[in-house]
């Protein structure tokens, strides 16, 4: 967004405060402490947007992302912030429980240069309720020397091209589990689950409601449990999260996994990769006619609804989410907005990774919109661990998931 767009934005804004001049207008900001634009990154877009606007003052909070919700939660009725830092799964709870505002209506121009999946993750039931900010989904990781070991030339293009891959490493004991991924009870379970259900073209709720329930889901879930009892996926993936999978990965001990933008770097980083240079990076693998998909981990920024400042905060939103800044800080997020990605600065950030993101982030799919989804995802995390353990059979497994998620909706 251009100077003169800003100053012009924030000038309507301020028109409808009434006396602005005469004082300051203080917002309140909340972040997160890791992962996307680093707080060096959000302080000076912050000064820069100060220095542009001098009659608002911004005031910076950072917390770290698992604090991220019950501080807006608890903030909320007493207004104590202005914009937030959100999540796509707490889109729905927030826009239900009168925690955030609708934002004002996007330019059609914009709306087309933003990454479909992501804007889609601020809307619910027709209105949306933040602007995307943080660029986030998982890839495909793959070591190059080991797949050219075993003969391939190229990472595989479909799930079914992943496990025979997978399946030659093994059995040339290239790599004794040449699949890991982050499977442990947590949220990353949920994460993996969205994507691998939309390859097999099952979701897990449609319309509110959901439909965990089905035969695309079904095979979802089969193929998970089958690739840990071929020995192609490692047993121990049942207890890793991200951190835990790039340790595996990054010592030599996997040949693929799924994970974030920021994956990529650590594996590269010599002070504790034994990989670097083998490194590849691939957009997840398709499976029938479905291309590919990959799981949203963006997160948009929300004006508060008990904000004083509502249209100042639009401006702030505006400016941290705009192209300027985009372009100025590609390093640790990459942007929201299709034509950055042959912005030069944008592409010498991380050549590799822009590379595959502008292609990938075609295929986002979201989690479930729906305001219980913390609970969802809880329940719903404990059913397909039973599935891959063995303690329970994928259908069953899944009907009862279905029963728990219907029961959710209701209360």
């Amino acid at each position: 967004m251009t100077r003169k767009a800003i100053a012009a934005l924030t000038l309507m804004a301020l028109m409808g405060v009434g006396l602005w001049a005469a004082d300051k207008v203080a917002l309140n900001a909340l972040f997160m402490k890791q992962a996307g634009f680093s707080e060096e990154d959000i302080t000076a877009g912050t000064k820069d947007f100060m220095d542009r606007n001098p009659d608002i003052q911004v005031n910076l909070t950072f917390v770290a992302y698992e604090d991220l919700e019950q501080k807006i939660l608890t903030a909320a009725a007493a207004g104590g912030y202005d914009v937030v830092l959100s999540d796509g799964p707490f889109t729905a709870k927030f826009a239900v429980g009168g925690i955030v505002k609708e934002i004002p209506p996007l330019a059609a121009a914009d709306k087309a240069d933003i990454f479909p999946g992501a804007l889609d993750a601020c809307e619910y039931l027709g209105k949306y309720w933040g602007m995307p900010w943080i660029n986030d989904v998982r890839y495909l990781y793959f070591n190059k020397k080991m797949l050219a070991q075993a003969g391939f030339k190229h990472p595989p293009a479909t799930l079914d091209e992943m496990l025979a891959q997978a399946a030659v490493l093994k059995a040339k004991k290239i790599v004794e589990y040449p699949i890991v991924l982050p499977w442990n009870q947590a949220e990353t379970l949920s994460c993996d689950f969205t994507t691998i259900t939309a390859l097999f073209g099952g979701a897990m709720a449609k319309d509110g409601k959901p439909t965990l329930d089905t035969d695309a889901n079904r095979k979802a879930l089969e193929w998970m449990v089958r690739a840990i009892k071929d020995g192609l996926v490692n047993p121990k993936s049942i207890v890793y999260g991200e951190d835990d999978i790039n340790g595996v990965f990054e010592g030599g001990n996997a040949a693929f996994m799924f994970n974030w933008t920021y994956a990529y770097g650590v594996a590269n980083d010599p002070s504790q990769s034994k990989v670097v240079g083998d490194v590849g990076i691939a957009m997840i693998p398709g499976n029938g006619r479905v291309k590919s998909a990959t799981v949203n981990g963006g997160q948009p920024l929300c004006i508060a609804s008990g904000s004083k400042h509502p249209n100042e905060a639009w401006a702030y939103i505006l400016y941290m989410t705009g192209k300027d800044f985009q372009k100025a800080h590609p390093a640790n997020s990459l942007p929201i907005w299709r034509s950055l990605y042959t912005d030069p600065n944008v592409v010498k950030s991380n050549p590799d990774v822009v590379a595959v993101a502008k292609t990938q982030y075609d295929y986002i799919v979201n989690r479930p919109k729906v305001p219980y989804y913390s609970a969802f995802s809880s329940m719903l995390q404990v059913k397909i661990q039973q599935a891959l353990l063995g303690r329970k059979s994928v259908d069953q497994a899944l009907k009862e998931a279905q029963s728990e998620a219907e029961s959710l909706a209701q209360q």
